[in-house]
């Protein structure tokens, strides 16, 4: 074996002000798998992370509650614990910023950096709310958009029309904590001078230490010129104190990544580790972080330059990944698709998801998409059909004909020598973050186990006379190969490789261990390892996350009534609906690839909706107008972010645009040559 690394790895703290859902989960699950794996290979690796607990949401958000902050970051914390371990992600510490640790290291950090010329003051003019005595925040501030005129946005951006702008442009803008109109008010705040850092930072983000594509976006910021970095909030604030400015705190992102120290520096104490061997300026340890693309500015720059000044290490690298779509759209809470984590756990085994998130994720930084209906599919047909059912195809005979004893040699060493020698080539897919490469190359060695299987036919040999001993060894060499495929698996399915240790009574796998077959060697009679993925526990699981939802749904779907037919109620007058409401309708133009009359129903179509490249199902009752081979190829426009319909002949994902008395005259929208499908309507 290769030399033991000193391997330190933490993921992005979640905030403590909500739960977990499964948009965070990639992120967790991907550092889990790629620690899960240095640890089989031998390595010292620890895990660490965090409650990210300050910050003026928290400390209104307890206010609301009637508690102090202290109380519910503690509850949030034993929740967020929770969720993560059903998740099976294998936290070597989970600590808190709101602890004794992160206090004294951001004031060593800060103090450092004071001293070495990076800390500067001056006067700025902030909103602030006259009745609650308190600056605001820009999301705390809600008025009308200056570009659009849509009601109740937030003070930096407009959900609306998706315009950027600073609180001061917001028209007739109020308070979100108290209703009140904020004055404008001075207060000296201190800053961190980024620039110093400059030369450094381009260096060391060119030097391989972030992705590519994450260098390049760096590079636009370079260029824009690095800005001085507000470290400063007033009280009232949840968070530390400045030591040298009381009514002071630290801006929340000043101590969260400094928390990643703090939880090691914990983990520390309590098992005896050498922090500085892991955090000093010339430390030969590893350090990694796991982020998602949206962070990557204070993780590339802020922090690295925090580190620097401060005389301790810079990461070994970033890991940047992409976000979570669902279906191929943003997690939405009125479709059921926002699912929180232990919405999922209630209805779904968590291994799915890890093993789900495992095939389709790279070292890049894209998106993934998880597909409902493929979600089902493919953990049904990979670990179920291939990967478990090796196992119960031969657990049976040796069990049965011989004691629950292996064969003492095995029926094909050349076919397990390349089932041990792929081990090198899914080490390196793992190493470098390619599981789905890994992924691909384990379940083309599960096809090729169950196809030994077939071809050997143990179940014809258990009814021939004098092929007891071949039987023996079919079988064994099936369990062997199932050894080596949970092997490779271990690090995405913890949980399942567990179980599968029971079974075969083995200690838990290294990778090194993997290469000697299992000869002469009892095992337990098997169970199940895993059951199918069913369609109803995915409807159930959708159906729950809808339900935190209802009142909402209610309140929005008021103003406009849909008919079972899928279109705009017949109503000639509509109650009036404000501007802001009417802007959230996501109009895009669709190319009907498919219309078929609906058996049963009268004035129904069904419309196959292909949205470049995502399709829709779309029921509309249109019958009475349209053959539906003259639809088929036409373009039209469609409401796209309609809450699915369950209707009697199935789900309707939205409602296509049709004007007209009724009868024959009722025409679909048909816009003009150029559109395409997807784009939107403005």
């Amino acid at each position: 074996m290769s030399h033991q690394r000193k391997i330190l790895v933490t993921s992005a703290l979640p905030y403590a002000n909500g739960p977990i859902h499964i948009g965070h989960l990639v992120e967790y699950i991907q550092t889990d798998i790629w620690v899960r794996f240095q640890k089989m290979r031998g390595h010292e690796c620890w895990y660490v992370c965090a409650d990210d607990a300050h910050g003026t949401p928290i400390m209104l958000r307890a206010r609301q509650e009637g508690i102090d902050p202290e109380t519910l970051i503690a509850r949030v914390a034993q929740e967020h614990k929770a969720d993560f371990a059903a998740f099976r992600i294998g936290f070597d510490n989970y600590h808190s910023t709101h602890s004794e640790e992160n206090r004294q290291i951001s004031h060593l950090i800060y103090e450092r950096l004071r001293d070495g010329g990076h800390i500067t003051q001056r006067e700025i003019t902030q909103a602030y709310d006259p009745v609650e005595n308190m600056f605001l925040p820009d999301r705390f501030i809600k008025g009308e958009c200056p570009k659009c005129g849509a009601a109740d946005q937030y003070g930096d951006n407009c959900e609306a029309c998706g315009a950027s702008y600073s609180p001061a442009e917001l028209k007739n803008a109020v308070s979100a904590v108290s209703g009140a109109t904020p004055v404008e008010k001075a207060s000296t705040h201190y800053f961190f001078k980024l620039a110093n850092f400059e030369a450094m930072l381009h260096d060391w983000t060119r030097a391989g230490h972030v992705q590519k594509e994450m260098a390049n976006k760096l590079g636009e910021w370079f260029e824009a010129g690095l800005q001085e970095w507000d470290i400063s909030r007033d009280a009232p604030y949840f968070g530390f104190e400045i030591p040298d400015h009381p009514g002071k705190f630290f801006y929340v992102w000043l101590d969260a990544p400094i928390g990643y120290m703090a939880s090691f520096k914990n983990l520390s104490d309590r098992e005896g580790i050498d922090f500085d061997a892991f955090w000093k300026a010339d430390s030969s340890a590893e350090l990694y972080h796991f982020i998602g693309k949206d962070i990557v500015y204070f993780h590339c720059l802020f922090w690295p330059a925090m580190l620097h000044g401060a005389g301790f290490r810079k990461p070994s690298a970033v890991f940047t990944h992409g976000f979570l779509t669902v279906d191929g759209q943003k997690m939405s809470k009125s479709r059921g698709t926002f699912i929180k984590a232990r919405s999922y756990l209630d209805h779904l085994n968590p291994e799915y998801l890890r093993y789900y998130f495992a095939a389709k994720l790279g070292s890049g930084v894209d998106d993934i998409d998880l597909n409902l209906e493929d979600f089902a599919q493919r953990v049904n047909a990979d670990l179920v059909g291939k990967v478990v059912n090796i196992a119960s195809r031969n657990a049976g005979f040796i069990d049965k004909r011989f004691g629950g004893r292996l064969a003492d040699t095995l029926a094909e060493p050349g076919l397990f020598a390349e089932f041990a020698a792929a081990g090198q080539t899914i080490a390196d897919y793992y190493e470098q973050r390619e599981y789905s490469r890994a992924v691909r190359e384990i379940m083309a060695l599960a096809d090729r186990a169950n196809q030994y299987i077939d071809e050997k036919k143990p179940w014809a040999m258990a009814k021939e006379e004098g092929r007891e001993q071949e039987l023996h060894q079919v079988c064994s060499m099936g369990l062997n190969l199932f050894r080596l495929l949970i092997g490779y698996l271990r690090p995405i399915l913890p949980g399942t490789a567990a179980a599968a240790e029971a079974f075969l009574r083995i200690e838990p796998l290294t990778w090194e261990a993997l290469a000697q077959p299992l000869s002469g060697h009892l095992i337990e009679k098997f169970v199940p390892l895993m059951t199918r993925v069913e369609a109803k526990d995915i409807e159930a699981m959708v159906a729950a996350s809808r339900e935190d939802l209802k009142a909402i749904d209610a309140k929005k779907t008021k103003s406009m009534e849909t008919t079972t037919e899928g279109h705009l109620a017949k109503d000639p007058i509509a109650a009036d609906i404000d501007y802001a409401d009417f802007a959230k309708v996501d109009l895009r133009i669709a190319r009907i690839a498919k219309a078929e009359p609906v058996e049963g129903a009268n004035k129904l179509l069904r419309l196959t909706l292909d949205l470049g490249g995502e399709t829709r199902n779309v029921f509309a009752g249109i019958k009475s107008a349209y053959e539906p081979q003259d639809l088929e190829g036409k373009l039209t426009v469609m409401v796209a972010n309609l809450a699915p319909r369950k209707m009697r002949f199935g789900l309707s994902e939205g409602m296509v645009l049709a004007a007209g008395p009724g009868g024959k005259d009722l025409f679909i929208l048909n816009p003009d040559i150029g559109a395409e499908p997807g784009m939107k309507v403005k």
